[in-house]
């Protein structure tokens, strides 16, 4: 596979870290925790380093977003578990860390014709209304990832669930286009 700057922009992760939290002592303890539930169920936590913003829910729920990698994730996490500790809030220990998506970008370096890619991939598994939206949605069974294909050659990789799986979906596209004379 070629270097083609693949890069992970945002990791979506999920876990539960308790049974349950009172997000009004979260907000009153940690520092720049917003907590509106008028406006949103969960309170919202951002972090420095690594980078990352945490959704926390009574459940006992978290999701943290933001991450540039999956290592990230596990450690913003474990912060936060410590974090939670430090304030007297019981946490589950190891917990079951969960990745729901994985936004990464790549630049296939070539202009595209997104016309002939569409007709070249055939209309079931792609979108196209350059009226709408000036990519092409390509929706890809193996790896299941969705892929926007923009006419300067870049690419958006979302849905995946681990890097491999964005990389992998970058590599189908590359061989399609390849395939059809288009790259």
């Amino acid at each position: 596979m070629s270097d083609y700057n693949i890069k992970i922009e945002n990791v979506v992760a999920s876990t539960k870290l308790a049974e349950e939290f009172d997000l009004t002592k979260i907000e009153a303890e940690f520092e720049g925790a917003e907590y509106n539930k008028q406006k949103f169920p969960g309170l919202v936590y951002r972090v420095t380093d690594p980078k990352a913003a945490f959704l926390v829910f009574t459940s006992g729920k978290v999701v943290c977003t933001g991450a540039k990698n999956v290592a990230d994730v596990h450690t913003v996490i474990g912060n936060m578990a410590k974090k939670l500790n430090g304030i007297g809030i019981k946490t589950i220990e190891d917990p079951e860390i969960t990745v729901q998506n994985i936004v990464a970008s790549a630049d296939l370096k070539a202009v595209l014709n997104l016309n002939a890619i569409a007709i070249g991939l055939g209309l079931e598994n792609i979108e196209y209304e350059p009226e709408q939206f000036p990519g092409l949605v390509y929706r890809i069974d193996d790896p299941k990832v969705v892929v926007l294909i923009f006419s300067s050659g870049k690419l958006v990789v979302t849905g995946g669930k681990s890097p491999e799986n964005c990389e992998q979906g970058v590599e189908v596209v590359r061989q399609q286009l390849d395939s059809m004379g288009l790259l």
